[in-house]
């Protein structure tokens, strides 16, 4: 796979520099090894859907007229989207940083916004290329319905960039490894896990009903969900609302750290 990743690329490397070329050469890191970076979470979720379609298929129902399995899918794409589009910024920013090569791109005219869209739209075209192959393997468990296919690639999109610009934050505030992964294991895994992936928050009792309003990762699953059924837990223009703010104050926080140089210039 690797032999044949670089020439699959080498028709869209852009002619000229800049932000696009820093994009392909991001995108180009991880399709190198697309193995490790795409096939690997395909096969997490599928595992995640055997094992928990499987168990819950008749205990639990969630909407009329749609199985659990059904269910399922679209958080499992979901959380694959979001947790692989994180995974993506953040490792290139520490692995950069430790290998001492993030000073060549110092030495470039690039401007913040350069290595903005760059760094977080390779995580967004990562994230994409995990959930539509987890979504062709996991498809096949149950029939699936499209209602609102627009909804659908727009709280995916968008969940990709939220996840893509903390990956930056992350990968910028991260000295080693050790605290990225602290980051993904305390922050973005929780989050993700309590978000409703494997359940509707309306089974929570209502303390933890309540948090779960709270977190934005609920919102991004929900609204991504109702694209495929027409149903969700909250209003999607509500969910919209939440993660198109959400988008807003992390992607200024993730370019002032890019502006400002933090933990890059010194």
């Amino acid at each position: 796979m690797n032999a044949q990743s670089a020439p699959a690329l080498e028709a869209l490397k852009p002619e000229g520099s800049g932000w696009p070329m820093l994009l392909y050469k991001e995108t180009l890191r991880f399709w190198k090894v697309a193995f490790q970076t795409i096939a690997a979470p395909v096969l997490t979720a599928v595992l995640y859907m055997m094992i928990f379609g499987h168990v819950l298929e008749d205990h639990v129902k969630v909407f009329d007229n749609v199985s659990y399995t059904a269910f399922l899918v679209p958080g499992l794409v979901m959380m694959s989207v979001l947790q692989n589009s994180f995974a993506n910024s953040a490792s290139s920013l520490v692995q950069s940083k430790i290998m001492g090569n993030l000073v060549f791109l110092l030495l470039t005219p690039l401007g913040h916004w350069s290595w903005f869209f760059a760094y977080v739209g390779s995580s967004v075209l990562r994230g994409l290329a995990v959930g539509a192959g987890v979504f062709a393997v996991t498809a096949w468990f149950a029939p699936m319905q499209f209602v609102a296919p627009l909804w659908i690639l727009l709280f995916a999109v968008l969940g990709a960039a939220i996840l893509g610009c903390l990956g930056v934050i992350a990968g910028l505030w991260s000295d080693k490894f050790d605290q990225m992964a602290a980051f993904q294991s305390f922050v973005i895994m929780p989050m993700t896990f309590l978000s409703g992936v494997f359940y509707s928050i309306h089974s929570l009792p209502k303390f933890w009903q309540t948090v779960s309003h709270f977190n934005p990762f609920f919102y991004m699953i929900d609204g991504f969900r109702y694209g495929f059924f027409g149903k969700s837990d909250v209003s999607p223009w509500l969910s919209l609302a939440v993660v198109g703010t959400a988008f807003v104050i992390v992607a200024g926080i993730a370019l002032h750290l890019l502006r400002t140089g933090y933990k890059i210039r010194n």
